[in-house]
């Protein structure tokens, strides 16, 4: 067994969505003799690979990764489970003195994993009163009482995520604080960790986001909806609302444009490269990478062999 003194330090590559954050995790991995440890939550999903991007065999290039295709579509993510499972990963990985390599573009997954992150406890009460309110009311109603009451977490969360945006405000109504206010503020990374982020312009972010909805689409994000239904999707809380899934399935229940479907994809993920960018940027640790750069990944391993 290698002693936490001979330990290397796991490395995180966070950033928003289509900055290329995959592709220099696995370019890490392979320089480092590493592994990579998923935090996008939505690709813990089993059959959801078109719609997140999750990397396909050939990209992994051999490298072991963690945490894919953990979940049923009609299961719950939870950010507890998350934090244990990935630190009890992590975990393993550094015992067999190898460099994790965590990436992805949740937030909150990532701070769950690497800082000293603790969850409030649950009242069913408030919880089921809240449910019934995103039900009548619907889920941008509860979203916008979210933004008066927490901007900090409402800036963190999808205005389509019903259960995160209930979770949030029922941790304000049970605690009396704001939600965020349980969130850490960013000190020493559990493990040592170094923060890396990848970025890129916005105009050539909100490109890629387009092109890469188009791709999606032509890969064969329809069938892979039609596909998951049959897997009990419409029940999931979670993976039902994820960007371009929810948006076939309202086209699939209406008049079947997918076109339209794809616009409104790529509109909303745009807006959610803005959310994650801003989330990202107040974290002072993470040293920012231009995902553009033709040298990214050595240039990166530069400043960890400092």
């Amino acid at each position: 067994m290698i002693s936490p003194a001979q330990r290397p330090r796991p490395v995180a590559v966070v950033g928003p969505t289509a900055t290329g954050k995959t592709a220099l995790a696995v370019e890490l991995a392979l320089a480092l003799d590493g592994e990579v440890v998923n935090a996008d939550a939505l690709q813990l999903y089993r059959g959801m690979d078109i719609g997140t991007a999750k990397a396909t065999e050939e990209e992994r290039r051999g490298v072991p990764h963690h945490l894919l295709d953990v979940l049923d579509v009609t299961e719950t993510a939870s950010v507890a489970a998350y934090q244990r499972d990935a630190r009890g990963t992590i975990e393993r990985i550094l015992a067999e003195g190898r460099v994790p390599v965590l990436t992805g573009g949740s937030g909150l997954y990532v701070q769950a994993v690497l800082d000293d992150l603790h969850f409030p406890g649950t009242d069913p009460a408030v919880r089921a009163r809240l449910d019934e309110e995103a039900a009548e009311l619907g889920t941008a109603a509860l979203y916008t009482r979210l933004g008066e009451r927490d901007p900090v977490a409402a800036a963190a969360i999808l205005p389509t995520n019903t259960r995160r945006i209930v979770r949030a405000l029922e941790v304000i109504e049970i605690t009396g604080e704001p939600f965020s206010a349980n969130l850490p503020k960013p000190g020493p990374a559990r493990w040592d960790a170094v923060l890396i982020g990848v970025d890129r312009e916005i105009a050539e972010l909100d490109e890629r986001v387009d092109l890469r909805v188009e791709r999606m689409f032509e890969a064969g994000l329809v069938d892979e909806v039609r596909e998951l239904l049959g897997r009990g999707l419409r029940d999931g809380k979670t993976a039902s609302r994820a960007l371009g899934y929810q948006q076939v399935l309202a086209e699939l229940d209406g008049e079947g444009d997918f076109a339209a479907a794809a616009a409104a994809t790529a509109q909303a993920t745009r807006r959610f490269v803005r959310r994650q960018r801003s989330w990202f940027r107040r974290d002072k640790r993470i040293q920012w990478f231009d995902g553009g750069s033709a040298d990214l990944a050595a240039r990166v391993l530069a400043v960890l062999d400092q």
